[in-house]
């Protein structure tokens, strides 16, 4: 099913958080990118944040200036989804609006050769976003984490239709430009990432809103302690490391105690009922008038391009 020679043009569908991130993977990694998106001025936009951030890689050591001008120049736009119709792989990331990307992937199902694989960068199982597509076996998801261009991982997780043959050729594809995929063996909702990710996060929240600890105490605990650790070992690595019989006995006797409920915290659904978005808005459960939202997140970065840096001088990439 897919095409017989290796991916050299890509067409991302949407140009926001992840749109743009997307796109300067595939540019960087030498392929000819179409970004679509609603509006001609929205588009604009991302390439020019797609520029900084090629810029960011020349500062950072990761791209060379020429390397930086290649990339933004192999990238196009356009406000047409039939722009799609002649790419090798489409990756759809837009909102998370489940009757949209039905209406997308109809839209691409049609436009598209029936050789042209289409991946979904958001998460959702595939088997979810072909309520409406004709050739179904080259549905797949392909999520990448934000932000796309400094966290390389791509879960790559067929449906129940999806051609074996498909997925075979996305996770070439995405390591043809230096990402590195894992292959899910079945669909789960939220994929791996995104579960224990938020596991972690309720657990967070109820510890916040029972009054067990500070926000302030509970970052600092995770930062300073599991954050050390997980850049090396995941958490079954480390439970093998730190012994299994230990850890399951230690497992017994705290998982009771654990929150389960299938909810966010109330005093969470309260803020946001409330109107508060967090930094975005200047409050959620921390006070953001009071804390520098943009140091924080250039620090996130700086530690992102160590990590890419790292990546690079080991081989990884």
């Amino acid at each position: 099913m897919p095409r017989a020679q290796n991916c050299q043009t890509v067409a991302v569908i949407g140009n926001g958080l992840m749109g743009h991130g997307i796109s300067q993977v595939f540019a960087a990694g030498g392929k000819d990118v179409t970004m679509i998106g609603r509006k001609a001025d929205r588009l604009a936009e991302a390439v020019g944040k797609i520029r900084t951030s090629l810029d960011q890689f020349v500062q950072e050591g990761l791209l060379t200036e020429p390397e930086a001008e290649a990339a933004a120049a192999r990238i196009a736009t356009s406000t047409d989804i039939a722009a799609a119709g002649g790419a090798d792989l489409v990756v759809e990331a837009v909102t998370e609006d489940i009757p949209l990307k039905h209406e997308i992937f109809e839209a691409l199902d049609k436009a598209c050769s029936p050789e042209t694989i289409l991946a979904s960068s958001s998460g959702q199982p595939a088997s979810l976003l072909v309520e409406r597509v004709q050739h179904r076996g080259r549905v797949v998801a392909a999520h990448f984490w934000y932000p796309a261009q400094l966290i390389p991982l791509v879960e790559v997780c067929p449906g129940p239709e999806t051609d074996p043959e498909v997925t075979e050729w996305t996770v070439a594809a995405l390591r043809e430009v230096g990402t590195e995929p894992v292959v899910m063996d079945k669909e789960v909702p939220g994929l791996i990432g995104n579960r224990i990710q938020f596991a972690m996060l309720r657990e967070a929240w109820a510890l916040w809103a029972s009054g067990a600890a500070s926000a302030e105490a509970i970052d600092t605990v995770v930062r300073n302690t599991l954050g050390r650790r997980l850049g090396v070992t995941g958490p079954i690595e480390s439970a093998d490391l730190g012994g299994l019989d230990t850890l399951h006995a230690f497992a017994e006797s705290l998982l009771p105690h654990i929150d389960a409920k299938p909810e966010p915290a109330p005093e969470v659904t309260e803020l946001v009922r409330q109107g508060h978005r967090g930094a975005a808005s200047g409050r959620g459960v921390y006070d953001w008038a009071a804390r520098d939202a943009d140091a924080l997140r250039q620090a996130r970065f700086r530690e992102l391009f160590r990590w890419m840096r790292v990546d690079r001088d080991t081989g990884r990439q």
